[in-house]
């Protein structure tokens, strides 16, 4: 089996630094052989992907595309309470938040660009159970937040 490591190179994919977070609470916190990892906006390189409501700020391809980099920077914080980033073997939970027009309904597709990019990277272990949720406002005015629940190998 490739290492975690291994896939993100073969994806041309490298992990940021965290950024902080924006309160009293930590990026991610194992528990068991599970890591929770703390709602995560879409940041390239610190800057904001998306912003605004869907579908009238921000289009849902947009969000869809910025969902990639939610995964991305999920899993720079599961590695940051992880014994090592190749201990992360898998993906549990999803839950996708997008701030939505009213009327808005197409949350689940917004949300299947970071499902996807799980499935790129993990394969049959990124499979998982979502949610997927309209909100009015997130954090920052970003137009989506996730959080994910991996699972380290075990031991």
């Amino acid at each position: 089996m490739t290492s975690l490591t291994q896939r993100l190179r073969e994806l041309g994919l490298e992990l940021p630094a965290l950024t902080p977070t924006y309160g009293a609470y930590v990026p991610a916190r194992r528990a068991g052989n599970l890591i929770y990892v703390a709602g995560q906006l879409p940041r390239k390189a610190g800057a904001l992907m998306a912003a605004g409501p869907v579908p009238s700020a921000c289009s849902p391809e947009q969000a869809r595309a910025a969902a990639r980099f939610c995964v991305i920077n999920g899993i720079a914080a599961a590695a940051s309470a992880a014994p090592s980033v190749d201990s992360i073997v898998g993906v549990v939970r999803v839950g996708a938040f997008v701030a939505s027009d009213n009327g808005f309904t197409d949350q689940p597709k917004v949300a299947d660009g970071a499902s996807e990019m799980l499935l790129e990277i993990f394969g049959e272990r990124g499979r998982h159970a979502r949610a997927a949720v309209g909100v009015n406002v997130l954090p920052a005015g970003a137009s989506l937040e996730i959080e994910f629940i991996f699972e380290l190998a075990e031991k």
